[in-house]
């Protein structure tokens, strides 16, 4: 080869020399610069620490803080960036024994934190080895409360299932004892079924409030007639306002229509009209009323009773919970009764409301949302079935009307 020809081939070697490094060279700062656009790890684990929904402190082995999220900081145990004490103590017991180690970081004072109070704080330490542990807590207040108010519902069945109960021992007793006094065997025995009665209606009530609150499937809710309600509950409560001497008013039928359990809005009517019963005077007037508000269909019962303070208003419908326990528990109530109404209200995606002055009296209004009418498209094909229907065409000509009305 000549002296030209290695001189073109080293030529052409640089040359191509020059352009690989020069694409090599472009490659590479394309993968760095796609490589950092992304998160790092580190970023990641930052990111997850200060998401989650429990305080996380990590702690050195002189209980120092290393890090922590803004949740820590929430939950009260961590205040300028220093510990809380009892953290510190478990961590220093995490080290010792390499074992978790539950620690409760309740706040200790009542101090409002953020606008509210964790009433009960909860977690525990783990150590992480060389010398490093974290604690982590979360906000258990809702199971706190929870638990407070479960045991607080089997201490009162407990105490209302014992009353009847025990009253039907002595008075078996008494008619044992009186065994050849005719008179006083049928005294004892009128008390012997009252005392039954109410306690098969506590335990009624007990399994109709456990339903309501989702231990069974409620049933499918059909079209309800108000006015229908509103003259069984009336059917129901009848013995009892005669006997009370109490008169109920009723207004005029309204011809309104609501989507609902039938049953349930009987049992949730006969309630307040037997709670407006129980708590007025003799002679005095207890009145009932249905109105059409906006998407919602209201039955109001008034009564010119002893009404209800301020302070207890909002406990009416809690549990077992009455305003006057010895008048309830004379005249058979079992401290259910509104309870199930609220639920019953909550349950068909109404509420119950209540007006009370103290020595005036009180109106519960019942809110149930109206029926839901068919929509224009759906009202013809629903006519042209009723009429094509097997029934006769009497039938069919009354149902189309009833959907004219609705």
């Amino acid at each position: 080869m000549s002296v030209l020809g290695y001189i073109a081939l080293v030529v052409g070697v640089l040359a191509l020399g020059l352009v690989g490094g020069y694409w090599l060279a472009r490659a590479g700062n394309r993968y760095e610069h796609k490589r950092s656009r992304g998160p790092t790890v580190a970023d990641l684990l930052q990111r997850l620490v200060h998401s989650t929904n429990n305080g996380i402190v990590v702690l050195n082995k002189f209980g120092d803080v290393v890090l922590h999220n803004p949740r820590a900081d929430e939950l009260g145990f961590i205040r300028d960036n220093q510990p809380d004490a009892r953290a510190r103590k478990a961590a220093e017991q995490a080290l010792d024994s390499g074992e978790r180690v539950a620690v409760d970081l309740s706040p200790l004072s009542k101090t409002t934190l953020r606008g509210r109070t964790p009433a009960a704080v909860l977690g525990e330490v783990r150590p992480l080895g060389d010398g490093f542990t974290v604690v982590d807590a979360g906000d258990e207040s809702d199971a706190v409360r929870l638990e407070a108010t479960r045991r607080d519902f089997v201490a009162n069945v407990s105490h209302e299932l014992k009353t009847p109960v025990g009253a039907l021992a002595l008075l078996a007793e008494a008619v044992l004892d009186a065994a050849d006094d005719a008179e006083e065997v049928r005294r004892f025995s009128t008390k012997i079924l009252h005392e039954s009665t109410r306690l098969g209606t506590l335990v009624s009530e007990l399994i109709a409030l456990s339903r309501l609150q989702g231990a069974e499937r409620l049933p499918e809710l059909t079209t309800v007639e108000v006015d229908d309600v509103v003259d069984e509950a009336l059917g129901r409560s009848r013995v009892a306002a005669d006997s009370a001497g109490i008169e109920i008013a009723v207004d005029e039928p309204s011809g309104l229509l609501i989507d609902g359990d039938r049953t349930l809005l009987v049992t949730a009517l006969s309630n307040l009209i037997d709670n407006a019963i129980s708590y007025s005077p003799p002679q005095s007037p207890v009145s009932i009323s249905r109105r059409h508000t906006g998407d919602f269909v209201e039955i109001a019962v008034t009564d010119r009773g002893i009404g209800i303070d301020p302070e207890d208003q909002q406990r009416v419908f809690e549990r077992f919970y009455r305003v006057d326990p010895a008048r309830s528990r004379a005249t058979g109530g079992t401290g259910l009764g509104l309870a199930i109404v609220k639920h019953v209200a909550a349950n068909h995606g109404g509420e119950v409301k209540l007006w009370s002055r103290s020595g005036t009296g009180s109106t519960f209004t019942l809110r149930v949302p109206q029926h839901s009418a068919p929509t224009a498209e759906a009202a013809p094909a629903a006519a042209e079935n009723s009429v094509l229907s097997d029934s006769d065409s009497t039938d069919g000509a009354a149902a189309v009307e009833t959907g004219g009305v609705r």
